[in-house]
């Protein structure tokens, strides 16, 4: 089973030492209901790192996921072992709303985020 996750909101963001996608649910006065926050550390003298963190609840490592499919507004993300921060589960599927700021979010920062590790899917 996967852990499947709806967002309205997606932004992107760069800052000195990572790379973030960010999928929120938002409400109508902007205030942040839920969310998970894909980071990519970009570190000189370390290994590249991806985190997850859903809600406060950061988990991650350089081998943490296994692949990336992104399909319309559907991204999967295959990790290599299940995680206890999301009741063991091994995949996530996020799905968000298809605006115009949310796909420019998604082209800005995927390959930023998970280029390595993104299969596939349509073009």
């Amino acid at each position: 089973m996967a852990h499947s996750r709806y967002y309205n909101t997606v932004a992107f963001d760069v800052r000195d030492n990572a790379r973030m996608l960010f999928f929120a649910t938002t409400t109508a006065d902007s205030d942040i209901e839920d969310y998970l926050l894909l980071l990519r550390t970009v570190e000189e003298d370390f290994d590249e790192s991806v985190y997850i963190e859903v809600n406060e609840r950061q988990f991650g490592g350089h081998d943490l996921l296994a692949s990336a499919t992104l399909i319309g507004n559907s991204l999967t993300l295959e990790l290599n072992r299940p995680a206890e921060e999301l009741n063991n589960e091994s995949r996530i599927v996020l799905t968000f709303a298809e605006t115009g700021d949310n796909l420019a979010a998604i082209e800005a920062g995927l390959f930023r985020v998970l280029g390595d590790v993104l299969q596939g899917g349509r073009a």
